[in-house]
């Protein structure tokens, strides 16, 4: 099983691109923390914005909205997923240094667009991977 968990991103721009992404690459669910917002508005009906750029993956992909990000990954962790949390910090390693060789679960945790992922969060993952940008 392979997730995706975003903890509160803002743009819902970003969250149908992560949809469409995650859907080509074969992800199995995504998890929508705290202000993230999901394919559905407040009334229960499906956002058109959000379709526009998802394409039709918020159709395809399981999807679940939990409103602790720090909630969601201690449940995954007591499922067993090895989480890996996107992120710059003083302790991420560059990604292409990362194994998940032998991990059936393996979530990934995606933070907001200006401040991250939260430290609680990156306390709880198993490993902070950089993806390097120019």
């Amino acid at each position: 099983m392979k997730a995706v968990v975003l903890d509160n991103l803002r743009s819902v721009y970003n969250v149908g691109s992560i949809f469409r992404t995650a859907n080509a690459v074969g992800m199995e669910k995504i998890y929508l923390c705290g202000t993230t917002p999901t394919p559905l508005d407040k009334k229960g009906e499906r956002r058109k914005d959000f379709a526009k750029v998802a394409l039709g993956a918020e159709d395809t992909l399981k999807w679940e909205y939990v409103e602790s990000t720090v909630e969601c990954v201690k449940k995954l962790k007591d499922e067993n997923y090895f989480v890996i949390a996107l992120e710059q910090s003083d302790k991420s390693v560059d990604y292409k240094e990362v194994s998940a060789k032998g991990k059936e679960k393996i979530a990934f945790v995606i933070g907001a667009e200006v401040v991250g992922i939260d430290s609680q969060v990156l306390a709880l993952s198993d490993v902070v991977a950089e993806i390097p940008m120019l």
